[in-house]
């Protein structure tokens, strides 16, 4: 609503027109009803929390169109606040009065100067409400500051009860293996006592056969003479073919040579008879084996390390399988890369005489598989659980100390881990050169 023409510049503010409208309404409902406004009859009878908003317009134009009604509205004022009515009617504010009741005040009375009064609460009101504006960024600005150090805080917390309940899980599996590897030991030493029990028992055994296994390996040994006796009348009976006789024969003589070098194995009987010259004192030659093979005139990948070493007498070869075939044909399946590997090893097998071991690695097998082995060379999967490298290091542990052994592969802790044993690694591709020129 505007006043320009009584003083005002500017239409009233709102939250003064406001509070004037509300003042009006209430003087409306209290005035009799000849008295009241022709305008405003209608509103006068609305419900008197309805009037002020719904007759907010009708009353405010009446206000500043009809001096009567004002001035009738003007005599509750001071009715209600006599104090600041006289106050401003003296040209004074009362220092604690609200701003919209001075001006809603001084609107109404009409006392010298109220315009300016109007306009102060109008300044008055705008630099509080930027004040709010500015408290309200502040406020909102911390509420977000809270909420992001309250969500950090949160990840923060949620992230220590992981790691709170990783390290119980961890705890828990550690305490778990502790007790599984205590089980273990005592079960191992409980073993031990019984493999060192059975081990005293059957050296006694083994003391008491030694006679009758003599006596045995004599008559095998006159047998095996007959044997090849009757192999050599056989082939000078037949020069220019083989009979079935003789395939027999070489057979039986097979079987008896096995046999005779499995009992002397088993028994630990010498080879050899002792002769005056092997009780002279005197200083012998060491025995050859993997050291005695220089390290440093050959390099590793110089085929004859490999033949150094196969030359070396009862040789124990362990080949990390898969180590060799995923360096030499990679592009081929596995079936046959341990095909064709074992192909090879069994020709160097044959060549060479050496114990030939070939491991590979069962985890990446689906399941159980059918290979057929060469003659010589003993084929081996690791265990579910275990890993090939696992396998090796099991193996060469097993060979008795001063054992030749070598090791094919070209995995570094494999290499040094079987050097600390005692056995001689050998890089994958110098194998693969070896059977490459078989």
């Amino acid at each position: 609503m505007s006043s320009a023409g009584e003083g005002l510049s500017r239409p009233l503010p709102e939250q003064i027109r406001l509070h004037v409208v509300e003042v009006a309404a209430q003087v409306l409902g209290s005035m009799p009803a000849a008295a009241v406004p022709p305008p405003l009859r209608t509103i006068a009878r609305f419900d008197p929390r309805k009037r002020a908003r719904l007759g907010s317009a009708p009353i405010a134009a009446q206000l500043e169109n009809d001096k009567e009604f004002r001035e009738r509205v003007a005599e509750a004022v001071e009715t209600a606040w006599p104090e600041l009515v006289a106050g401003l009617a003296e040209g004074t504010v009362p220092p604690a009065a609200e701003p919209v009741l001075v001006a809603a005040a001084a609107y109404l009375t009409r006392p010298p100067g109220w315009p300016d009064l109007v306009e102060q609460a109008r300044t008055d009101l705008e630099q509080a409400a930027a004040a709010g504006a500015q408290r309200e960024q502040a406020e909102t600005r911390l509420r977000e500051q809270l909420a992001a150090q309250r969500a950090s805080a949160k990840e923060e917390i949620d992230r220590v009860r992981e790691q709170l309940k990783a390290a119980r899980v961890e705890n828990s599996d550690l305490r778990r293996k502790l007790h599984d590897a205590r089980e273990r030991v005592r079960a191992a030493e409980a073993r031990a006592a019984e493999v060192e029990a059975g081990t005293a028992e059957a050296r006694a055994r083994a003391a008491s056969a030694n006679g009758a296994a003599e006596t045995e390996l004599r008559r095998l040994r006159e047998r095996l003479a007959d044997v090849e006796r009757q192999l050599e009348a056989s082939r000078r009976a037949a020069r220019e073919g083989r009979s079935v006789e003789d395939a027999r024969v070489r057979v039986l003589l097979d079987a008896l040579q096995d046999t005779a070098a499995g009992l002397r194995k088993e028994l630990g009987l010498p080879t050899t008879i002792s002769r005056p010259a092997d009780y002279v004192n005197a200083v012998v030659p060491g025995e050859p084996g993997v050291t005695a093979v220089p390290a440093r005139a050959l390099a590793n990948d110089d085929p004859q390390l490999l033949d150094q070493l196969l030359a070396i007498p009862h040789l124990h070869l362990i080949v990390d399988g898969y180590n060799v075939t995923k360096t030499g044909y990679p592009s081929l399946t596995l079936a046959d890369q341990r095909a064709r590997l074992l192909t090879g090893l069994g020709g160097l097998a044959v060549q060479t005489r050496a114990e030939v071991t070939c491991v590979f690695d069962g985890a990446e097998l689906n399941g159980p598989v059918q290979v057929s082995a060469p003659r010589g060379v003993r084929v081996m999967f690791s265990a579910p659980g275990e890993i090939a490298d696992d396998l090796i290091r099991t193996l060469v542990r097993a060979e008795p100390p001063g054992r030749a052994i070598a090791v094919v592969s070209s995995d570094r802790e494999v290499a040094e881990s079987v050097r600390r044993m005692g056995a001689r690694p050998v890089p994958s591709p110098l194998l693969l050169r070896r059977l490459g020129r078989s």
